[in-house]
């Protein structure tokens, strides 16, 4: 079973990226998409993004406590920056080439910053070392999740919560009064994430 102290550990460095770090590596992708997406989406591809993120690092944690120092060896290897990239081109295109007033292509939007939060999340850096050290020191599956969605749910503590909504915020009053920009805020954002989605698969391979 997990220990409680550990699992406040995880929390505490999870709280250490999201206030830090996970600001300055986010922002870029993040900040590109709520600009061209509608005010009424902002909650909610905020939320999307953030439980991406919880829901990567619950999963890195609990394939540390199953296997051990592979993981780190495997994300190292450029794994993440190509993950990360693939996820940024995917959605620059949606941006460029999909139908932002259907219904359905709303819905499927939404999967784009889940996907986002999700392969973010497997950047290298020193926090995530540490968990998924920690982890895999643990030697239990169970431990491992446990540290993996707490470290996830301090993560989840950013300036990122108030940054994005009011990204999206400041998209929707440029484009009001103003049909051209709109189309042209998008597809600039669209063309802003594939190419930060083709740099980052240059890192990783």
């Amino acid at each position: 079973m997990p220990e409680v102290s550990g699992v406040a550990s995880a929390w505490l460095l999870g709280l250490s990226l999201g206030l830090t770090a996970c600001t300055v590596t986010c922002l870029p992708y993040m900040g590109a998409w709520m600009l061209a997406r509608e005010r009424a989406s902002a909650l909610p591809d905020t939320i999307a993004f953030l439980a991406g993120r919880v829901a990567a690092y619950a999963l890195m944690g609990l394939a540390a406590g199953l296997a051990g120092a592979w993981l780190t060896r495997a994300l190292e290897s450029g794994a993440g920056h190509v993950a990360v990239g693939l996820a940024a081109v995917l959605a620059g295109l949606w941006l460029l080439w999909g139908r932002p007033h259907k219904t359905c292509a709303g819905r499927r939007a939404g999967a784009s910053p889940l996907a986002l939060g999700f392969t973010l999340s497997l950047t290298p850096c020193a926090p995530l070392a540490s968990l998924l050290a920690f982890a895999a020191q643990a030697g239990s599956a169970l431990s491992g999740l446990a540290y993996g969605l707490a470290f996830g749910l301090g993560a989840a503590v950013t300036p990122l919560l108030v940054l994005l909504p009011a990204l999206g915020w400041f998209g929707q009053r440029l484009r009001e009064g103003r049909a051209g920009l709109g189309l042209w805020l998008r597809r600039g954002a669209g063309a802003v994430l594939v190419l930060l989605g083709v740099y980052r698969i240059g890192l990783g391979m």
